[in-house]
């Protein structure tokens, strides 16, 4: 980073350090509270005689010490993140997430009557003024009603948790983070960590991404096995779960967490599909510019021209907030928090997990942001995505914790709407030449949110399909649903060579959250086509759409964006999203026509 001060976060909100005394004295106050909680509620919820005062004073409870116990385990995965190398990290995350594993056991019971109770009891309560606050909640508890196990089961499943699935995601995280890529530049051996490594194949000279293609295949094909092993038990993992909870396919749990019917999820997906040619007909172009008889894997994200002029940090952040600031004072005043109070974390450095996220935290404290900075446009756009989401967790904090968090679709809303308008800015300003740039950039993000995390999907789906029909694949086989899956999205526009077919291995979201990509093809849709209200609606438009943001996820992602006058159901709205998208299209396409190359 162009900067003499590390720009690392201040954590102190949640904890001073991992040996801080309030966490024990945390952790003491949850059981304490958990126990009398049980004493008080357990086989209180589900029975004829419920009340709405009851329930309300319980759930009102229940949240407070929800928050006692997500504090210390959200610390110790921001520590994790923030130097995966260190042991004493991995062992502190192990030792909260088991810890809120005894006090999760202990408050399951209620979850389990709240979805037990007859329609018939608990409908009439939910008009009570006393349980407003508490109305989407119990809506979302009560849908899984019919794919609940019983207590023990559901205790039994969450211990085991701790030794099976959330053990298989941290190991990926460790040797994913840790492993060392060698790569020949400059007539010298370099080892860079696989951010620095994939950064480079944005580099303009062909050689160097060929070098970082070369170097990111040899460090997969090093970790092969291991990643194998982790998908391979994860996906059974899964499909244990899903039988054993009765779920009708793979995807169904992240649907019904996302709060979408699986007609909108595949409506998006199957438009997104339909609109690949749009991808082809951009590549064809972009050879054009190169000069290229062929593109392939190395040259999806290469620069049109050479070398693109260093951001700094602080250049960076004077972009990024006068462009929220252009549309709407709040947001660039509440975006400016996180510079003002280190609430990010953006120094590159070896141990760090890769990519770039925001933790919410909790509603008492705030949100904080994690990305490696590298003084590029790019690194620009990812710091506009991810403030994009702080923002949004900041005006969530209106609501209490079990309002806070939306789900992953409309989590995604702010954060690209924060993009577009960084990108709309920079544009405004911008030469001809400059301009086509940063349009041939915004559409192969856009093109990489929307049309690859639909092909991501894609593969998702028929990864778990083949293991639960055929039973462990090998690296070969699950490389070839991923190269059929991506290759179909470029057509005949981009060739995507050998080295390709191992790249699956190293997206954590596979892994981690499964079915969480197409979150962001509904985002990014969304936000095209809703971007071009606000231009047609005026400033009225930015009113309406920070008090949405202000509700967090105390509604449905229709009721939120029904207050928007957006019909998520509707094909005509979505097909606006790729209206959008072919208007950007055809603008690269006309300053293609005029700038002298």
């Amino acid at each position: 980073m162009s900067t003499t001060t590390p720009i690392r976060w201040d954590l102190s909100a949640l904890f001073s350090s991992s040996d801080d005394p309030k966490i024990e004295a945390s952790w003491k106050e949850a059981h304490e509270r958990a126990d009398a909680f049980a004493a008080a509620y357990r086989g209180k919820i589900n029975t004829s005689s419920l009340t709405a005062a009851v329930l309300a004073e319980a759930l009102t409870e229940l949240e407070a010490i929800t928050v006692l116990i997500v504090k210390p385990i959200t610390y110790a995965n921001l520590v994790f993140a923030a130097d995966v190398s260190k042991p004493e990290n991995g062992a502190f995350m192990q030792d909260q997430t088991e810890r809120a594993t005894e006090l999760q056991v202990k408050l399951m019971f209620f979850e389990l009557e709240l979805q037990a109770v007859p329609e018939a009891v608990i409908d009439p309560l939910l008009g009570e003024p006393l349980l407003a606050n508490f109305l989407h909640h119990i809506h979302v508890s009560r849908t899984y009603s019919k794919y609940r196990l019983s207590e023990k089961e559901e205790v039994l499943m969450e211990e085991l948790a701790n030794t099976g699935s959330r053990a298989w995601n941290r190991l990926f995280d460790e040797v994913t983070a840790n492993h060392v890529y060698r790569i020949s530049l400059e007539g010298s051996e370099q080892e860079k960590s696989q951010q620095e490594v994939l950064a480079l194949l944005r580099h303009e000279d062909r050689a160097t991404r060929q070098a970082a293609a070369d170097s990111f295949s040899v460090g997969l094909k090093e970790q092969e096995r291991v990643l194998t092993f982790i998908f391979n038990t994860l996906l059974q993992d899964k499909a244990i779960d899903d039988r054993l909870r009765k779920f009708e396919f793979a995807e169904q749990s992240r649907h019904l967490s996302n709060e979408l019917d699986q007609e909108t999820v595949e409506l998006v997906i199957r438009l997104c599909r339909e609109f690949y040619p749009l991808v082809a007909r951009y590549y064809r172009v972009k050879r054009s510019i190169l000069g290229l008889e062929e593109l392939t894997h190395i040259d999806r994200y290469a620069p049109l021209f050479a070398a693109e002029e260093k951001v700094s940090w602080s250049r960076a952040q004077e972009i990024v907030l006068g462009a929220f600031g252009a549309f709407s004072a709040d947001m660039a005043e509440k975006g400016s928090e996180f510079f003002e109070k280190n609430w990010i974390d953006a120094e590159p450095r070896k141990g760090k997990m890769g990519g770039a996220f925001c933790s919410y935290n909790t509603p008492d404290t705030h949100p904080v942001l994690l990305q490696s900075y590298l003084d590029k446009m790019d690194d620009v756009m990812t710091l506009a995505h991810e403030l994009g989401h702080g923002v949004h967790a900041s005006y969530s904090r209106e609501q209490s914790y079990f309002n806070y968090h939306g789900t992953l679709p409309l989590a995604e809303l702010a954060s690209t709407f924060g993009e577009m308008l960084v990108f709309e800015k920079l544009v405004a300003g911008a030469s001809d030449k400059d301009k086509l740039a940063l349009y041939a950039g915004k559409i192969e993000g856009i093109f990489a949110t929307v049309f690859r995390q639909a092909a991501m999907y894609q593969f998702e789906k028929g990864a778990h399909n083949k293991r639960r029909t055929e039973g462990e694949l090998t690296a070969e086989e699950f490389g070839s649903i991923w190269q059929e899956e991506l290759q179909a999205m470029f057509g005949d526009s981009v060739a995507l060579g050998e080295q390709h077919r191992s790249w699956w291995m190293y997206v954590g979201h596979f892994t981690g959250s499964p079915f969480y990509v197409y979150a962001y093809s509904f985002g990014e849709l969304l936000v095209l086509s809703l971007y071009e209200m606000a231009k047609k609606a005026g400033p009225g438009f930015a009113d309406r759409y920070v008090e949405v943001l202000k509700l967090g996820g105390s509604k449905t992602p229709a009721e939120l964006m029904g207050m928007l006058d957006i019909d998520l159901r509707s094909e005509e709205f979505w097909r606006g999203g790729f209206a959008a998208l072919e208007n950007i299209m055809s603008e690269f396409e006309r300053l293609h026509s005029v700038v002298e190359l």
